[in-house]
Order: C-alpha cells, then sequence, then structure tokens
C-alpha cells in the first residue's frame, strides 16, 4: 500500500529536516543537564562541555539548501509554481507573439521581460505563502520554535531558498524568450545593474509579502486559492498576462500601486531595445519611481511580517 501524502505538503521536508537536526545537535546539552549533580571534576583544557549550535548563518544557509532540494523533488511545487511560467509564455507567445508591438518590439519580448517579472514573484510571494501556511497548521512552526535553534535562521533560510529557485526561473523564462522569441540579452553594464537591483530587490520585497500573506488564510487546505486568486489578478493587471498598453485606464492605475507592474517595467527595460520606453503609459522606464515603489513595498513587508507573523494555528 502506498504511503498517503497531504494534499499540501509544499516545502514541508526542508524545514522538517533541519527541524530534526537542530534537536539532534541540542540533545548533548539537554541530557547533560538532566544528569543529577557530581562532583567537580577536573578537565583538561579545551574540552568541551556541550555541543554548541551552529551560527545563525550557517543555520540559514543549510536550510535553505534543504528548502531548495524540497521544493524541486515536490511535483506539485515544480510545475505549477516553477514551471507554469514558462508554460504561460510559450502559449501566450505562440497566440500573440509574432505580432509587432512598435519600435521593434514583438510581443513575445514583451510577454517574456513581464513573465520574469511574475516568475520572480510566483517562486518569492506565492510560494512561500502557501507552504509557511502549511507549515503552520502541521505544527512545524510551532515545534520549531520550541527548539534552541534561531529564530531568524529559519527566514534566514526561506530567503536563501527564494534566491535560488528565483535565479532558476529567470534562467528558465529567458532561455524561453531566447529560443522562442529573440530575446536579446543586455550588452551594457547599465543594463545589467538595473537587472541586478530589480531582481533582488522585488525577490526580497516579494518574499516578505509572502511570508506576511501566509498568515491570511485559515488552513493549508485553504492557503492555495486564497493566495493564487490575488495573485493572478495582479499578473493581468500589471503587464505580465496582457500588454499594459493594452488594459483599460482604470486597472493601469489600480495595478500602479503594487510591486509587480513596477517589476514588470523595470525588466522591460533591461531586455527592450532602445526607444521601447515609449510603449510605456509614462513614456520613459521610470526607474527612481520603480525603486521608489519597490522599497515602500519593503518596508511594508518588513511591518507586516512583524505584525502579523504567527508561529502557530488560530486553531
Amino acid at each position: 500500500m502506498t504511503e498517503r501524502r497531504e494534499p499540501a505538503e509544499v516545502g514541508k521536508s526542508g524545514t522538517a529536516a533541519i527541524l530534526a537536526a537542530t534537536q539532534q545537535a541540542a540533545q548533548p546539552a539537554a541530557q547533560q543537564a538532566a544528569q543529577p549533580a557530581a562532583r567537580p571534576t577536573t578537565k583538561p583544557p579545551g574540552t568541551q562541555q556541550a555541543t554548541a549550535l551552529p551560527g545563525v548563518w550557517r543555520l540559514g544557509i543549510a536550510s535553505g539548501a534543504l528548502e531548495v532540494k524540497a521544493f524541486f523533488r515536490d511535483k506539485m511545487a515544480v510545475a505549477f509554481i516553477f514551471g507554469l511560467p514558462s508554460i504561460l509564455l510559450v502559449l501566450l507567445g505562440s497566440i500573440f507573439g509574432g505580432q509587432a508591438a512598435a519600435h521593434g518590439v514583438t510581443v513575445g519580448q514583451l510577454f517574456t521581460a513581464g513573465m520574469i517579472a511574475g516568475g520572480i514573484m510566483s517562486t518569492s510571494f506565492q510560494y512561500l505563502a502557501i507552504s509557511i501556511a502549511t507549515e503552520r497548521e502541521n505544527g512545524m512552526l510551532k515545534r520549531l520554535s520550541g527548539t534552541p535553534m534561531p529564530r531568524a535562521a529559519y527566514f534566514a533560510g526561506k530567503f536563501v531558498q527564494v534566491l535560488m529557485c528565483t535565479v532558476a526561473e529567470t534562467v528558465l523564462l529567458m532561455a524561453v524568450g531566447i529560443i522562442f522569441y529573440h530575446l536579446h540579452l543586455p550588452t551594457s553594464p547599465g543594463r545589467w545593474w538595473t537587472f541586478a537591483w530589480v531582481f533582488l530587490l522585488g525577490s526580497a520585497t516579494c518574499a516578505l509579502l509572502g511570508i506576511a500573506a501566509s498568515s491570511v488564510p485559515r488552513s493549508a487546505a485553504s492557503a492555495a486559492p486564497v493566495i493564487t486568486l490575488p495573485f493572478t489578478v495582479l499578473n493581468f493587471i500589471s503587464g505580465v498576462y496582457v500588454p499594459f498598453n493594452d488594459i483599460p485606464h482604470w486597472m493601469q492605475v489600480l495595478g500602479s500601486f503594487f510591486p509587480l507592474k513596477w517589476m514588470a517595467q523595470g525588466m522591460r527595460s533591461v531586455f527592450l531595445p532602445t526607444g521601447a520606453d515609449a510603449l510605456e503609459t509614462a513614456h520613459a522606464w521610470e526607474h527612481g519611481r520603480t525603486a521608489l515603489v519597490l522599497v515602500i513595498w519593503l518596508a511594508a513587508g518588513l511591518v507586516l511580517c512583524a505584525k502579523t507573523f504567527r508561529w502557530q494555528s488560530r486553531n
């Protein structure tokens, strides 16, 4: 008989493994504390009296490596979180990719640049919100908070996992764009610098918002629909699934309040040729405003995490 797997087990294995490792490292100290008092004895210099836990960064990196392995071993996560942006890019590009947008830009190239931003948010915001909500309901976060492992190491591991997965997602989407839609990689250091800060700011912002949003679902079963619905809406009103100029004005205004629109615009400024900024509503790339909006959302994400994150379920 095959073992039954929980329907929302995304991210469980990585946290479970680091939890077990932390408890194992803490056992010698706990056993020593439980022993009855004995006569003081003289021990040679340098003798270790108790096993010390690794530092926050070492635990965070180890946790992140385990989280990455768990992510890519989970078929549902790979299919719907990691693989879906590439599948949608191929489908949408096949339908509209040959159409010319203007200024030597095809709709396929517009889709690719926007989908890179959507892929970053998918592997950070969407995945973290669903996986942490699942870990909370399974009681894993409660058990983790009771171990000697520093709580900061848990979040450090999540950020390591987000960084690794978003890099892989971005490389995959760029490869699809190059192969199918004649996307050109940047040739100037300035564009690569723009790519770097948009990528890092966007990933950090979406990761923090995902951690904060993980407290919204009331159960692991409701986490996927509760998180996926607003994420899908954002993709439509932010220039990811539909070119930004083709959506109604009120949707453009609404999308401008959220970070995904500015991440997509920043990626378009990196991958589209000179003069393509005329396709934007402001007829400019607005790098300064993009950075400002992302920094504001980054700060908001930090505040929301501090105010809303819970280590145990409401139930």
